[in-house]
């Protein structure tokens, strides 16, 4: 499961409350900005970019501290580029959501020779949770928050997603919980509180649950056929969660890309 994706997703439906979390007293405005600053169509999927009137919010997500190119290294090439692309005040974020001791959860800044770039890191479970409780828009990522009894943490934000009044909002705040609290419980105990049904009607959990599909048959694809051109990469991107699952198995029969771009061609 995509849990870097789906914090990104919240940031995306809910950027000024998170722009109010990561930016307190300074932001006013705030849009989603949707810019072409990444070659990495699965990297990108887990880096939002908020803008408002006086500077830009890089917010990244990461559930485990290894990558490649090192996460100090990426947040600095985003740096750069966004300087450059925009020559404006550039606040990054990297926000580990899973508990670990590694030190690069612990690392603030990239170094080298002459090089010194500092960055900003939130570990989860170092937070208070009260904030996430008491907002909507943070409540999902409450159960991987500080806690002296996880049990009754869980209690509390299902109670507290039970009050949304809106039945759609409702819905995906259950959806992305779910997904968060599988960091930290049993999928049984998780059940014991957040409602099965509403969480599977989630649009956002459908939809996290197809982007999975898609970076796993990604890999696949890339692994077994080299780079492949972005058109047809766009073209599967653009299926749902069945035709994807379709598309898995028929990938078995597959002895070149042109077999996968005639299985593309007869969806119409």
């Amino acid at each position: 499961m995509s849990y870097d994706n789906t914090a990104k997703y919240l940031a995306e439906l809910y950027p000024a409350e998170f722009a109010k979390w990561l930016l307190p007293n300074k932001t006013t405005e705030v849009t989603v900005l949707k810019t072409e600053l990444s070659t990495d169509p699965i990297r990108a999927d887990y880096v939002t970019f908020l803008q408002t009137s006086s500077r830009i919010l890089h917010i990244e997500f990461q559930t485990l501290p290894k990558s490649n190119p090192p996460i100090p290294l990426r947040v600095l090439d985003y740096y750069v580029r966004l300087k450059r692309q925009y020559n404006t005040p550039v606040t990054q974020v990297v926000i580990f959501l899973q508990q670990s001791s590694d030190p690069i959860a612990f690392t603030e800044e990239y170094t080298d020779e002459f090089t010194n770039h500092r960055y900003q890191v939130i570990r989860l479970w170092e937070q208070d949770s009260a904030l996430f409780l008491n907002n909507p828009a943070l409540l999902p990522l409450a159960p991987l928050t500080r806690t002296d009894s996880p049990a009754a943490l869980l209690s509390q934000v299902a109670q507290n997603i039970a009050k949304i009044p809106d039945r759609d909002e409702r819905q995906n705040i259950a959806g992305c919980t779910e997904i968060f609290a599988g960091l930290r419980f049993e999928k049984d105990l998780i059940r014991q509180f957040l409602r099965e049904d509403i969480m599977q009607e989630s649009v956002i959990y459908q939809d996290i649950l197809q982007k999975g599909e898609f970076k796993f048959f990604y890999r696949q694809l890339n692994r077994r056929f080299g780079e492949i051109d972005i058109s047809i990469i766009e073209r599967v991107r653009e299926l749902s969660t069945e035709q994807l699952e379709a598309l898995g198995e028929a990938f078995l029969d597959f002895s070149s890309v042109e077999d996968l771009v005639a299985w593309l061609d007869q969806l119409g």
